[in-house]
């Protein structure tokens, strides 16, 4: 049984102000994190103060990006060396965001998961496809590529604590959204690429995430469905009664 995760993605939103009056109201409201975990993925510059704030609590954190040294002459990236010293969790990887605008390849990806896992974080590994290669009936020959390219040189026990989230690009923030089967058909091609290249007990083991236009009132037909372990959330993650709305839907 794997455990869910709903991860919130603010993206380049709020101030300071507004990041720590959001972790006041959710911190003592949450669920266990025996039933699920829940993820807040804060701009960099939030970080720090937000591990201060919700140090006792069971919210998790997670960086946006990270470079893959952890230190160097890299100006303006974040070290996953110094983001690990902050106490944080997670580190989302390989969003289409990131991967059209800053033209980050699989390579890069690839290098940035082995230095998460370096500095003992869990990268949360972004997949997803074009309404062009969705609409040629490409969609599962891409997301293989994804996966077999960005976890090149991991381990199985790497994978296995890994997340994985699937995010078809023509649904982030269009308001437009696979619907539940069809998300349990992709998650179902990532879980399948998994045990081809790394074996059933890891492929069974892998969580993995639907994301794009996720809300609390869709959230429970995703959850439904056998290969979606949680959701990657973006705008319905920017306010508090929306993400703990979220949270319980699944808990």
């Amino acid at each position: 049984m794997r455990k869910p995760i709903i991860a919130g993605n603010w993206k380049m939103n709020k101030t300071l102000a507004e990041a720590q009056s959001f972790a006041e109201a959710v911190k003592n409201a949450v669920p266990s994190k025996d039933v699920v975990d829940s993820v807040i993925g804060s701009p960099a510059l939030f970080l720090a103060p937000l591990a201060w704030s919700l140090k006792d609590s069971d919210v998790q954190l997670s960086a946006q990006n990270c470079y893959w040294e952890n230190s160097g002459a890299f100006t303006g990236e974040n070290s996953p060396a110094a983001i690990a010293d902050l106490g944080i969790q997670y580190v989302i990887i390989g969003h289409s965001e990131r991967r059209e605008y800053f033209h980050e390849t699989d390579e890069d990806i690839n290098k940035k998961a082995k230095a998460i896992f370096a500095n003992n974080m869990t990268p949360i590994f972004c997949c997803g496809e074009s309404l062009e290669t969705y609409e040629a009936g490409k969609t599962a020959e891409w997301i293989e590529g994804q996966i077999t390219n960005g976890l090149v040189g991991l381990s199985n026990e790497q994978v296995s604590s890994m997340v994985i989230a699937y995010e078809p690009i023509w649904a982030i923030g269009t308001g437009k959204s696979a619907d539940a089967n069809i998300a349990d058909e992709i998650c179902g091609v990532v879980r399948a690429t998994v045990e081809k290249l790394y074996g059933k007990e890891v492929s069974e083991a892998v969580r993995i995430q639907y994301g794009g236009s996720v809300k609390p009132e869709n959230i429970a037909e995703y959850m439904a469905k056998e290969n979606v372990d949680g959701a990657l959330v973006g705008g319905a993650s920017l306010e508090a009664d929306s993400f703990l709305a979220l949270l319980e839907a699944v808990k």
